[in-house]
This record gives structure tokens, C-alpha cells and sequence, in this order.
């Protein structure tokens, strides 16, 4: 490979688990260049929520200052909301680190503060750009990248460069479309009913308590609250295609988002308190289909990190904690050896690693956020649930420390100073 090569690894996406990625590979002396298609700052469709953890994770990235002194009050109490029911329990603090809850903090404003890092330490950052293909080729990949400027419209002429890299993380969405040749980085199917679209907005003046983390239960869907930096509270939830289309049927000419807002007003008697006086300054976001599932099934070189790698329902709202800790697991296990010394055969290798430390991780998880997703959707399930939360709320507490809110996914052994 010699001088052919641009870079040690290439990344692609640059939200909490690629740039998280990209500093850590950095850090250990590797030449990293990090390809992010949006342009910052900017919101996306995700819960907020920073656990405990997780707050340990970014001051081991060098940010951890700066996201407390800008994220939103300490979680203390997880909530279940569903029809006229509110209950309320303890969450459970963490023992593992020196943060005992967790917090909330815009995407605009986490993105930013971690790809501010990442420059600071000499990552190449390309933005807004997008690797429109990954070839495979003589023992490394050619990446084309295509450059964009903000505002530019889709049928205007773009600028593209090619980077030759042995080693290529992969970390944009789940839900997004890969490259258009070569290596497709993620697939598309046919739709389905039971697809789950995500929603996310933000509002002013609502009345939630503070330190309170309810999750929502509604028939089709589930959702959940959270107070970020400002008193800015967000509400994100995910709703099947077909209720929402059945929903959307009985009000002509409303968006999917005031849809999803008024369906979830009508089922859910929390929501519309806290909400009563609250005001959403911006449109509703969406994505979708989610697919909750593991992908780490590819040992050709390219190694998947956050939704990438795996996505869980978002319920248990651990989706930004498994994206940073998923970048801890893989720096490890790349670091361990020079990057030129990463041919063939010893990524095959690393990939084995990483996938074993990754499905300790955080495969449980993914399969308990999936019962968690279909109680909270489904009536006939919820409605047993609900009545079982209201004679022990300590079964609230107990789902919250299943579901990886008072641990941290990654060894100590990876956070030694100097590199991790």
C-alpha cells in the first residue's frame, strides 16, 4: 500500500459514533479523515438522552465539560404514560463511573461539540460531502466522495475526489442510502405495515416535571419525553405505517408529523397536559423505516459502528449511549496493533473481536428493547403491564436497569490514559 494511500481509515458519518470513532483513532496516532454529508449545526431525529455513562465516555473524549455545562437537568425518575394513566418510578443510578444519571442534549449541539473535537486533534474532516461509492481495489478501497455546498440544489453539477484507505468505518444511519456503486453500505426493501417511522420535535413552555423520563405507550407506536439544555423539552416517538395511514385517513391534508403530534394528544392524557400551553417553533423530523436488528454479519474490511452495527428500538432511549460505547469496543480492538500492520487477514481478525465484544455488549439489549417496543405497542399487552407498574412501580425501575441505564457497555481496560 506504501504512499498509494490517503489516510489510515476513512469514516463516514460524523454524529456521535463516527466522530467519537474518528478522535479515538486519532488519539492513537492514526491518520483519519471523516466524511459527514449535513452541514452543522443541525437537529435529527433521536431521543437526547446522554446516559450516566455515557457522560464518562465524553470526558474520556476530551468534551465532557462541554456537554454538561450545556445538557438539560439529571434524569432521576422514568415514567410510563399510557391512555389516562401516569406512573412514575425511580431510575436507577449508576454505580459503574463517576456520573450517578443521566442527562439530554440536542443533536445540533452534541454533533457539533464532538466534530469541533475531532478537527482540533487533526482528523481531515470533508463537510458536507457524501461517499458516493466504496471499491474495493488492490488491498485497499476507493472511496469517492462527493462534495457539496450548502443550498446547493440535487440537478447542479457536484465537485467529487477519490481517497484510497485500507480500512473503512462505517457510521452513517441505518435508514439512509449507501453508496450508488461497489459496496453497499446499507439495503433497501419492500414496505411493510408493520414499518416503524421515527418522529421528532421540540417545544417551549411545556410542564414536564424536571429530572422526569416518561416513556409513552400507545396502540400502533411508543414514544418518550425528555427535558434537553434551555427547558427545551423533545418528544420523539415511533409509529407503525399502517396506523399512522389509518390516522392520517380521518384528517385530509395534515402532515405525517401534525399527525403523529394529534394522535398521540388523543391517546395519551400525559401528553396533552404537558403540552396544554407548550409551542413547537420548527416542523415535526422524521425518518424511517427503522430496522431494529444487528448487522455486523460483513468482515470485508468495513467495520460498522453505531446504527451501523446495530439499531434497537428506540424506546429505552440508549441509542446515543450504544453509539459512543460501540466506537470505544471498535477503537479497541483496532488499536491494538499498528494501522499499516491491518492487512487482509488480520482484519478478519479484529472483526471477529469486535463483533464477540459487541454482541456482549449490547445484543441483550437489543432483544429486551424489542419486548419492551411490542408491549408498549400493542393493547393487549400494555393494558396487563399497566396494571401490574400501578401495584409495583419498582418493576419501572427494575425494566430501566435491564435495559443498560446504570452501566457502562465498555471494559475499563479501554479507557487507560494516553490513548482511550
Amino acid at each position: 500500500m506504501g504512499d498509494a494511500i490517503d489516510a489510515d481509515v476513512l469514516v463516514i458519518g460524523a454524529g456521535p459514533a463516527g466522530a467519537s470513532t474518528a478522535i479515538l483513532l486519532k488519539r492513537a496516532g492514526w491518520r483519519v479523515i471523516l466524511v459527514e454529508k449535513s452541514s452543522y449545526p443541525r437537529q435529527k431525529v433521536c431521543g437526547e438522552c446522554l446516559s450516566a455513562a455515557s457522560l464518562a465516555l465524553l470526558d474520556r473524549l476530551g468534551v465532557g465539560a462541554a456537554v454538561r455545562d450545556r445538557a438539560g437537568p439529571e434524569l432521576h425518575k422514568v415514567g410510563w404514560m399510557r391512555g389516562a394513566s401516569t406512573l412514575i418510578a425511580d431510575l436507577p443510578p449508576c454505580t459503574d463511573g463517576p456520573y450517578r444519571y443521566g442527562r439530554a442534549l440536542g443533536r445540533d449541539q452534541l454533533d457539533a461539540i464532538l466534530v469541533n473535537r475531532a478537527s482540533e486533534l487533526g482528523v481531515m474532516l470533508i463537510q458536507p460531502a457524501k461517499v458516493r461509492s466504496v471499491m474495493a481495489k488492490a488491498g485497499r478501497f476507493e472511496c469517492d466522495i462527493q462534495l457539496s455546498a450548502p443550498g446547493d440544489s440535487p440537478g447542479r453539477a457536484q465537485e467529487s475526489i477519490v481517497r484510497r484507505v485500507p480500512i473503512i468505518v462505517d457510521a452513517h444511519g441505518s435508514w439512509e442510502k449507501g453508496p450508488e456503486h461497489g459496496i453497499r453500505l446499507t439495503s433497501r426493501r419492500r414496505p411493510k405495515g408493520s414499518d416503524l417511522f421515527g418522529f421528532k420535535a421540540s417545544f417551549a413552555n411545556a410542564t414536564l416535571p424536571q429530572g422526569l423520563l416518561p416513556v409513552l405507550s400507545f396502540r400502533g407506536g411508543y414514544g418518550g419525553l425528555v427535558m434537553a439544555e434551555d427547558r427545551r423539552l423533545t418528544l420523539a416517538g415511533c409509529i407503525r405505517r399502517d396506523t399512522l395511514a389509518g390516522w392520517r385517513g380521518h384528517l385530509p391534508g395534515t402532515s405525517a408529523g401534525d399527525a403523529f403530534e394529534l394522535y398521540l394528544r388523543a391517546s395519551c392524557r400525559g401528553v396533552r397536559e404537558i403540552l396544554e400551553v407548550a409551542r413547537r417553533p420548527a416542523p415535526w423530523l422524521s425518518i424511517g423505516p427503522l430496522q431494529p436488528r444487528i448487522r455486523l454479519e460483513r468482515p470485508d474490511g468495513v467495520f460498522s459502528v453505531g446504527n451501523a452495527a446495530g439499531e434497537m428500538h428506540p424506546l429505552v432511549g440508549e441509542g446515543m449511549s450504544m453509539a459512543l460505547q460501540s466506537a470505544f469496543l471498535l477503537a479497541g480492538c483496532l488499536i491494538e496493533q499498528p494501522a499499516r500492520a491491518i492487512d487482509a487477514a488480520r482484519a478478519l481478525e479484529i472483526h471477529r473481536a469486535y463483533r464477540a465484544a459487541w454482541r456482549n455488549a449490547f445484543a441483550l439489549r437489543l432483544r429486551l428493547a424489542a419486548i419492551y417496543a411490542h408491549i408498549a405497542m400493542r393493547p393487549v399487552l400494555s393494558l396487563p403491564v399497566t396494571k401490574l407498574l400501578w401495584g409495583c412501580p419498582a418493576l419501572l425501575t427494575a425494566a430501566a436497569q435491564l435495559a443498560g441505564k446504570a452501566r457502562n457497555a465498555v471494559s475499563p481496560s479501554l479507557l487507560f490514559e494516553g490513548i482511550l
